[in-house]
């Protein structure tokens, strides 16, 4: 299953959705807050087809405590997914990457919000917009009131299809004094070069998206 989607696996605490549902028996701990420590990392696992109204809650309410999260999802049909995540525990980190395959509409929002301080809350988000699609992609940064150095990074980057539309909605509330804030939303176009070498290599126009594609989506 993780080949199929190309998810890294590691020793971990795992939580696991497929389809947007939770799959008990692929998942070591209960899909609830995390709110007791554990020795382990926490691997959040998301992948398969969704559609209609999908939510993730990624809730940590204890210290020192790691969270991975990777998610790999396709939209065939209208969706829209939310991502909900909550550091409250000090000195957690909870970081991953969220790649959607998009070739319906989708409107997307990834909330991240710090409620304690030295907290880190770190996610990527890689969206591929095929030809003719909607694509709404909104992420939301929140820094509270005394949650002095934390560390937020949300991350929006898109590869769209000539066809396709596609509007980012980045936001941040900063109420305090972070280590750092980064928040960015960007296209991702090839190069000519890219495409002339990879013609040179003999790939066909359809091989040559391909490609793209699959670069676009495994690159960090």
């Amino acid at each position: 299953m993780w080949n199929e989607f190309n998810i890294k696996t590691m020793p971990a605490e795992t939580i696991v959705f497929r389809d947007g549902e939770f799959c008990p028996e692929l998942s070591t701990l209960d899909y609830k807050s995390i709110d007791k420590n554990y020795d382990l990392p926490i691997h959040i696992i998301y992948v398969g087809e969704i559609d209609g109204d999908k939510s993730l809650d990624v809730d940590v309410a204890t210290d020192n405590q790691i969270v991975f999260i990777s998610a790999n999802v396709k939209i065939k049909k209208p969706a829209f997914l939310n991502i909900f995540i909550k550091n409250a525990g000090k000195n957690s980190k909870i970081s991953g990457i969220v790649l959607i395959d998009n070739q319906s509409d989708l409107n997307y929002v990834c909330d991240a919000e710090h409620f304690q301080k030295n907290t880190a809350v770190l996610i990527k988000t890689k969206v591929l917009a095929g030809k003719n699609s909607v694509s709404k992609i909104a992420g939301n940064a929140i820094i509270n009131k005394n949650c002095d150095d934390c560390v937020s990074n949300i991350e929006l980057v898109a590869m769209a299809d000539e066809n396709a539309k596609i509007e980012f909605m980045p936001t941040q509330k900063i109420k305090a004094e972070p280590i750092r804030a980064d928040h960015s939303a960007a296209i991702f176009k090839p190069t000519d070069a890219q495409v002339f070498y990879l013609r040179g290599a003999g790939l066909s126009g359809a091989e040559v998206d391909t490609a793209l594609k699959e670069s676009f989506l495994s690159f960090d």
